[in-house]
């Protein structure tokens, strides 16, 4: 009797199987399914500006809903310039904390501070923002960025960036928050795949009298470079599309300046003031064509990353 119930197990075997495999290609399916429902939504809402504009939209430096005069030049710079002040911060950052609790950290440390982190990394934005706004803003602008004029002021070509009005809010202020808000993520990432790396191989390396650094840049990193790419790039997407931080301490002023002090904007956080007073068409198109320019920027992102991977990838192997 049981042999019989194992023969008809064995036969409906082919049909399960083949009833899973279809589930999962849907799955799959439908996240090709909703990213190209969200681009061509994208693309249907912003056709006004697309029409009217064309390429000129991303260059252009003109935002007046008054006399229906937009681009979106101000908005990608202000992304762009947060995103890269945040990751210049960030990522060293990031790297020390994941080094320190895999390879220094004593172990009645490393639960505690990993807790912070994670804790850091649930915080909602918006009270990155109110801290931003009411605690750092205050403090940056009596202390920090007149000593930052005092030092980088005079020095050639860096000098225009530290100079200005120390009002505490502006594209510096954004990135150091933006930094704040990606530091957990970065770590987190970076921490997770220092651990894979297998105790034996660390442990040759320093029986063989490799420092701590010459472990992790000879063992650990060639071995999980891969995951920490992963990791900020994780990071440089939060930064990219953050909102709520980022339109608190920015400014929100269109209009580039070289001084880093000065009040810009940044896409998310033009959406996030504009999207719901927006009555007039072409405002409203405007302001879906930012959406779009981010959707893009954020893909380029990803591209970058993936060919960065697989030129790491190519390389293994190799003599150097």
């Amino acid at each position: 009797m049981s042999e019989t119930r194992g023969a008809r197990r064995l036969r409906s075997a082919p049909w399960a199987d083949k009833a899973f495999e279809w589930l999962t290609r849907v799955f799959a399916f439908v996240v090709f399914s909703i990213l190209a429902a969200i681009l061509v939504s994208l693309l249907i809402g912003s056709q006004l500006t697309l029409e009217k504009y064309g390429f000129s939209f991303i260059w252009s430096t003109d935002w007046d809903p008054v006399k229906e005069k937009f681009g979106a030049l101000v908005p990608i710079y202000g992304t762009v310039i947060t995103s890269l002040i945040a990751m210049l911060i960030g990522v060293p950052v990031s790297f020390g904390i994941a080094i320190f609790l895999t390879e220094l950290s004593p172990a009645w440390l490393k639960r505690p501070l990993g807790t912070a982190l994670e804790l850091l990394a649930a915080i909602p934005s918006i009270i990155y923002g109110m801290w931003g706004l009411f605690v750092f803003a205050p403090f940056f602008a009596d202390y920090i960025q007149p000593l930052l004029t005092r030092i980088f002021g005079d020095i050639w070509l860096i000098g225009p960036l530290f100079r200005g009005a120390p009002n505490g809010i502006g594209i510096l202020s954004a990135g150091i928050i933006l930094s704040v808000m990606v530091i957990p993520f970065i770590s987190s990432v970076m921490r997770d795949v220092f651990e894979i790396v297998p105790p034996v191989l660390k442990e040759s390396a320093y029986g063989i009298g490799c420092t701590t650094w010459e472990v992790v840049r000879n063992v650990v990193l060639p071995y999980t470079k891969v995951g920490v790419i992963g990791g900020i790039m994780l990071g440089l997407g939060r930064a990219l599309g953050e909102t709520m931080a980022v339109t608190f301490v920015i400014g929100n002023a269109y209009r580039i300046s070289p001084s880093l002090f000065e009040p810009g904007n940044s896409i998310a956080s033009a959406l996030a003031n504009e999207f719901n007073e927006a009555a007039d068409p072409v405002h409203r198109a405007s302001l879906i064509a930012l959406g779009l320019v981010l959707f893009v920027l954020t893909l380029i992102v990803l591209a970058a990353s993936r060919f960065l991977i697989a030129q790491l990838a190519r390389g293994e192997g190799k003599s150097t």
